[in-house]
């Protein structure tokens, strides 16, 4: 449990902190020089932010080890996941364990990407910490960062510093000023909402099944 680490009503996370956390990463250095200075900065500064934070990049990424979306899905789970662009089983099968072509029918027409054939669902899958995903989030967030992500979408996976900066100011923006929580379920609850989008209903289904996972993590 992070909160087991996390027990300062107002504190920063240290490196030992951070290696509890994420377990046997090569990379843990690299991840807590670039959040170091980031969380205190926007306000990520309590157990149970940094805990919601932590828990939400943790399942995204697989531990900070996975830092561009993995879409290789079998028919069924397209099913479960997208069942508005997978509504039945020989489409789902006609897509299966092809993670461009998943990408562009899944994310065409939203989010700033062009149709299908645009080939910008996979262009801007998710990547990074939070799996930023979308046109209109690398043109916004690399506007925010100072970065242009849009053109080097990679910069998320291969720049710890950036892929830091763009998550944090994702969750700072999406929360806003709401940064008090009851306790640590409504703060994954709170994050997860803004990481899984305004939209997915965390009370049944792959949102119930998300938030579940989170709140493993926290």
């Amino acid at each position: 449990m992070l909160l087991h680490y996390l027990h300062e009503v107002k504190m920063e996370l240290t490196l030992e902190q951070l290696k509890q956390i994420i377990g046997n990463n090569p990379y843990a250095e690299h991840w807590f020089n670039a959040l170091d200075k980031l969380l205190p900065d926007y306000e990520i500064n309590t157990p149970q932010r940094i805990a919601a934070f932590m828990a939400q990049c943790g399942h995204e990424s697989a531990n900070f080890t996975a830092l561009k979306e993995n879409l290789n899905y079998k028919a069924e789970s397209l099913m479960r996941v997208w069942p508005k662009y997978f509504p039945d089983m020989a489409t789902a099968q006609h897509y299966a364990h092809n993670q461009e072509a998943i990408a562009n029918r899944a994310y065409s027409g939203r989010m700033g990407n062009g149709d299908e054939s645009s080939g910008d669902g996979w262009k801007y899958r998710g990547r990074g910490y939070i799996q930023l995903t979308g046109k209109n989030n690398y043109k916004s967030y690399g506007d925010l960062a100072g970065f242009d992500i849009l053109n080097n979408p990679d910069w998320l996976v291969n720049n710890p510093p950036i892929s830091a900066i763009v998550s944090v100011l994702f969750v700072k923006k999406g929360l806003g000023s709401d940064l008090t929580f009851a306790d640590q379920q409504s703060a994954d609850r709170a994050v997860t909402q803004v990481i899984g989008g305004r939209g997915l209903n965390l009370d049944s289904g792959y949102g119930a099944e998300l938030l579940a996972k989170v709140n493993k993590y926290s």
